[in-house]
């Protein structure tokens, strides 16, 4: 008997096997970054950025309608930044996962990003290999951080003391910290009140808080203090 032909694939069987795709959104209000992050997920047979969003009201917008796996998200952001936008994320659609990816030294902020919600941080400068494996972790319901930071969070775990210095930086609450980068930028009381949507009152408040968390007698000294701090980060 003569063979039969077999059948071509049907439209629909193809679609069926092909691999899913995880939608990611991007959360950075830098163009260029936006770009080569995307370009990076793109490639990957399953992963695509199905939104990009240069702002904390727009990504939870767009967290909303597109209902992405995954987000990742920059610290520094216009108005609100990521972490009060993860805070908000966590309020909205606790099952997100969401991933920090940031210039910002993870010795300071990757703790912060997990109190706030993250599931994972890895800094802008690393790897293209890294940053797709911090993404794969994180959307396999684990935690990503760097090998360095994971072994200081465990060292601060097992050898945590009552009699530890308690006034530095990491002490800061998220608001105080973004405050005080903001003294660090340049910026004036006034200014920085703008910048939050807060009273000029509130800032002056914040102000000599952090005076008093940081041992510093006047706001000269705070001034200078957060400058030098700012100009270390960006090294």
């Amino acid at each position: 008997m003569p063979l039969k032909p077999k059948a071509a694939p049907s439209i629909a069987t193809a679609v069926e096997d092909a691999p899913r795709k995880f939608g990611v959104l991007l959360v950075d209000d830098h163009p260029i970054t936006r770009q080569g992050v995307a370009a990076l997920i793109n490639q990957e047979p399953d992963l695509m950025v199905c939104g990009e969003a240069d702002s904390a009201p727009r990504a939870l917008e767009m967290i909303t309608k597109l209902l992405p796996d995954l987000a990742v998200i920059d610290i520094s952001l216009k108005s609100v930044n990521g972490l009060e936008l993860m805070k908000n994320i966590k309020v909205m659609m606790p099952k997100l996962p969401v991933l920090v990816m940031s210039m910002h030294d993870e010795a300071l902020y990757a703790e912060r990003a997990l109190r706030a919600g993250a599931q994972g941080y890895i800094m802008k400068q690393e790897a293209s290999e890294k940053i797709l494996t911090a993404i794969q972790r994180v959307l396999k319901g684990e935690l990503y951080l760097s090998d360095k930071m994971q072994e200081k969070m465990l060292h601060r775990i097992v050898n945590a003391k009552q009699n530890e210095p308690g006034f530095s930086i990491d002490k800061l609450s998220d608001r105080e910290m973004e405050v005080f980068q903001l003294i660090g930028n340049g910026f004036s009381t006034r200014q920085i009140a703008t910048q939050l949507n807060l009273s000029v009152k509130t800032i002056e408040s914040y102000r000599e808080h952090l005076k008093l968390k940081l041992a510093l007698e006047t706001g000269s000294d705070l001034v200078r203090y957060a400058i030098q701090w700012m100009k270390s980060q960006s090294v």
